[in-house]
């Protein structure tokens, strides 16, 4: 079953950190079957509180999900991400 990483950024702190996040994320995905769905295309918001961002990735089964998100490689990413702002992160399994 299809599994989904969803990133809201709810704010930024830092944009010189965030974009250091960004140089470190990408080749965190090498040799990870991911499919990047969204990746902060404008949105709106239509309920609840704003979101500055959102990046949807698509992975093959959840267990794949959490084998990237939890790998070494993209939590040192994700370090300067926290650092520099405010997210929520979701995994959950499609339909």
């Amino acid at each position: 079953m299809a599994a989904y990483a969803i990133f809201i950024r709810n704010s930024t702190s830092d944009p010189a950190g965030m974009e250091k996040y960004g140089q470190m994320a990408g080749p965190t995905m090498a040799g990870h079957k991911v499919q990047p769905l969204v990746v902060y295309n404008p949105c709106e918001t239509p309920e609840g509180e704003p979101a500055e961002g959102l990046v949807v990735l698509k992975f093959d089964t959840m267990a794949e999900a959490k084998a990237w998100y939890e790998s070494d490689a993209y939590q040192e990413a994700a370090k300067v991400r926290k650092a520099s702002s405010d997210y929520r992160v979701i995994l959950t399994e499609g339909l």
